[in-house]
């Protein structure tokens, strides 16, 4: 794992501890995806608190309508990528669909995997009350857990589609509720996603642990976005919380256009960009590849 310029410098590592110190000093906390090394890389030299190895690499990166077909094999193959270009930030693993709802045994083997393999250093689930058996398990292996409550895609069916959640006084307690049984069940942080900004805020006020929002408002200890959304790398449906820090999927369009103009003119590659050779070792060789049978 190769440390990037500013990752060798005093900065000091992130970890699950870290972000319950931030809370308490109400510290906001700072999270992107990635799914490779240059991303990992760039998240590392902007200073974040943390990286998601998130199972939207199905939807964002591969191309799939859900994350659902995303397996553990896929998980680990892009952790070990992020894992060589960050080492400051808290490296988190995605645990993907039923790779902890199966049994407890897959549930710990399996996050047991994204450290020993991926080199994550925390995994994260969805669900509340009916996954804490798992939590517990997966903790009680000495692994942190970071939960997800609210909108959670592996449920997507389930839910009817990505719409927002807790929109009833019963759905925000019952997420309330869930989001204390994950914090007794030894969680080190939990993910709200697209429920509304108030119950963000109010939840984040009753939990000991932090808060890490994804359309769940600016009352949250902290936030995540996908790293495609926040380059603008998305010419798809994109959420209405993604705010998109630059535009940089027409940039890549404009510099393909003009590669393939180049090289329909001719003018790629030009002489800098070829490799010369001596003129006595090319004459050597000319000589002798006249003389060469079938020539």
């Amino acid at each position: 794992m190769s440390a990037t310029p500013q990752a060798s410098g005093a900065a000091r590592k992130v970890t699950p501890l870290t972000f319950r110190e931030k809370k308490a000093q109400h510290q906001p906390i700072s999270v992107l995806t990635a799914y490779d090394v240059a991303t990992a890389q760039a998240v590392e030299r902007a200073g974040l608190d943390a990286i998601l190895v998130g199972d939207s690499l199905g939807m964002v990166v591969l191309g799939y309508e859900t994350t659902l077909p995303v397996t553990m094999d896929g998980m680990l193959h892009h952790c070990r990528a992020v894992a060589r270009g960050a080492r400051r930030p808290l490296l988190i693993g995605d645990m993907p669909f039923l790779s902890y709802q199966v049994s407890l045994e897959d549930a710990v083997r399996n996050a047991g995997r994204f450290l020993q393999e991926g080199g994550m250093e925390a995994v994260k689930l969805e669900g509340g009350r009916e996954r804490l058996p798992a939590v517990q398990a997966i903790v009680g292996a000495g692994i942190p857990v970071m939960g997800h409550l609210g909108l959670t895609p592996q449920s997507v069916h389930l839910l009817g589609g990505f719409r927002p959640q807790a929109r009833t006084a019963e759905a925000a307690r019952r997420l309330l509720e869930d989001a204390l049984l994950l914090e007794q069940a030894g969680c080190f942080g939990i993910v709200l996603e697209s429920v509304p900004a108030r119950l963000g805020e109010f939840v984040s006020r009753r939990l000991a642990i932090p808060t890490i929002g994804i359309g769940a408002g600016a009352g949250c200890d902290g936030q995540v976005l996908v790293a495609n959304d926040v380059l603008g790398l998305f010419e798809r449906f994109t959420p209405r919380f993604a705010k998109a820090y630059a535009s940089l999927f027409g940039e890549m369009v404009r510099a393909f256009e003009a590669y393939r103009t180049e090289v329909e003119a001719g003018v790629f590659p030009a002489a800098e960009h070829s490799l010369g050779m001596d003129e006595a070792v090319w004459q050597e060789f000319a000589t002798g590849a006249d003389e060469a049978p079938g020539t």
